[in-house]
């Protein structure tokens, strides 16, 4: 009846132990880190540089208005039909590799 009882006293220390162990970790973890900036004060601030969508270097606000409207005035030439279905061919191909990697297309 003492082993019984002692056995019963321990796996409820133990299981509490574990419970408040797990409890004060999920705290802890649940906090963003200090220096992270809080969503509401990145969405006030203003973007006043850019990236350029045609080689990717680092713009001014300016700037890239400007390219903005003359990429609108002259558009990027298109792809040649041929190359266009070369590249669909490859993306549908990529796309089934996904679905069934044991096909050795």
């Amino acid at each position: 009846m003492r082993r019984v009882i002692r056995f019963l006293v321990l796996t409820v220390c133990t299981s509490i132990l574990v419970e408040l162990s797990s409890h004060w970790g999920a705290l802890v973890m649940a906090l963003p880190p200090q220096e992270d900036i809080p969503e509401e004060i990145l969405r006030t601030q203003i973007i006043t540089t850019a990236r350029s969508p045609v080689d990717g270097k680092p713009l001014s606000a300016g700037e890239y208005a400007q390219l903005q409207a003359q990429l609108q005035k002259s558009p990027p030439p298109k792809l040649d039909p041929r190359i266009q279905d070369q590249v669909f061919l490859l993306r549908l191909r990529k796309t089934l590799l996904q679905l069934f990697p044991f096909l050795n297309l």
